[in-house]
């Protein structure tokens, strides 16, 4: 496997995007998520994503240079109409605006339809918390059908993941999680890899448990989150399509969208207007001593806060991010279907 700094994978999807036909501003917007994702671990929101989304664009899917507007734009609440233009580049917008008038008020909400693939919802999440934020944000499908609903076989739902992040020292406390058993992502990653899949992800066309990740993408479907208790995972992926495709405007259950289009819903909190810094840090210390002060199952080293892991893989990629043989290649192969040279960029 190919192994890139993190700076020479931005570099690559923005001058890959820029081929195909995105703003060098938006392409950059976009290549930061991107090699971000990969720079902690999440290789499923990583560069793998540039195949898809220089097809969309070329499909018309996708509008690089779409006008987004505010269709509702209250003192409290605001949605923003991304006209299909990507998805990290609505996102940014999004809480922009959010950050801007919840330092206003204390509190605010915005609504995003019309957007496509946000990317990863915990890198948003985390920079808004060092902004000094609580914040929120979770997304749907509208036009997904990756995910059965409980006791289902038929995929109705999106992976509907949902991300909250709070301050905490040099890096925030960041939930980041799909109310399905795992990303669709993560299943491509996997594909490309050659490699199995966890029993509990995903069945095949005929409803059957399978580790072979082959199978969703002839027929098979994502399950919820929980196992035995997917009724849980379930049931929250359903009120984040309330959430996320209804109350955007965006829709549930479309035919005529892309699975990869997102309804966004974000909510920021202007911590220290709500409770003193102070106060609120100590709380934060207290509470996690309080969690990592317990004794430990066999086998396990340290009770990890969310969001440890990634900051751990963020420090230990630093030597550098390998990529998958197969990514590297599709890669390739999208550079070269865009005249994009990437022979300046080593490996």
């Amino acid at each position: 496997m190919p192994t890139f700094h993190r700076d020479q994978l931005e570099l690559i999807a923005t001058l890959i995007l820029q081929g195909a036909g995105v703003g060098e501003k938006n392409a950059k917007i976009v290549a930061t998520e991107l090699a971000d994702a990969n720079s902690v671990g999440h290789d499923s929101h990583g560069i793998i994503r540039l195949k898809q989304y220089v097809e969309s664009i070329e499909a018309d899917q996708v509008k690089p240079d779409g006008k987004m507007h505010l269709s509702v734009d209250l003192p409290s609440v605001a949605v923003l109409d991304g006209g299909f233009n990507l998805g990290q580049v609505v996102a940014t917008r999004a809480f922009d605006i959010a950050s801007q008038r919840a330092r206003e008020s204390g509190a605010y909400t915005i609504f995003c339809c019309n957007s496509c693939h946000v990317g990863r919802l915990g890198s948003y999440t985390r920079k808004a918390a060092l902004d000094g934020f609580a914040a929120l944000m979770a997304v749907n499908g509208p036009g997904a059908a990756a995910v059965v609903p409980w006791g289902g076989l038929d995929p109705r739902m999106g992976t509907n993941p949902i991300s909250l992040a709070a301050p905490w020292d040099d890096e925030p406390i960041v939930l980041d999680m799909t109310t399905s058993a795992t990303a669709e992502g993560k299943v491509r990653v996997a594909l490309q890899k050659g490699e199995a899949i966890p029993e509990g992800w995903v069945i095949d066309k005929d409803g059957n448990p399978t580790t072979n990740p082959d199978d969703l993408y002839h027929g098979g479907a994502i399950l919820p989150l929980g196992g035995p208790l997917g009724f849980k995972g379930y049931g929250l992926g359903v009120m984040l399509d309330v959430f996320c495709g209804i109350l955007t405007g965006f829709g549930v259950a479309r035919q005529d969208v892309q699975p990869s289009n997102n309804g966004v819903w974000i909510h920021l909190i202007d911590v220290e207007q709500v409770i003193p810094r102070e106060e609120y840090e100590a709380w934060i210390a207290k509470y996690v001593a309080w969690l990592k002060e317990s004794r430990l199952a066999p086998s396990v080293d340290s009770i990890l806060m969310p969001g440890e892991i990634e900051a751990q893989c963020r420090v230990n990629r630093q030597k550098g991010i390998s990529i998958p043989d197969a990514t590297w290649q599709q890669t390739l192969e999208l550079a070269n279907n865009l005249s994009v040279s990437l022979d300046d960029i080593g490996s």
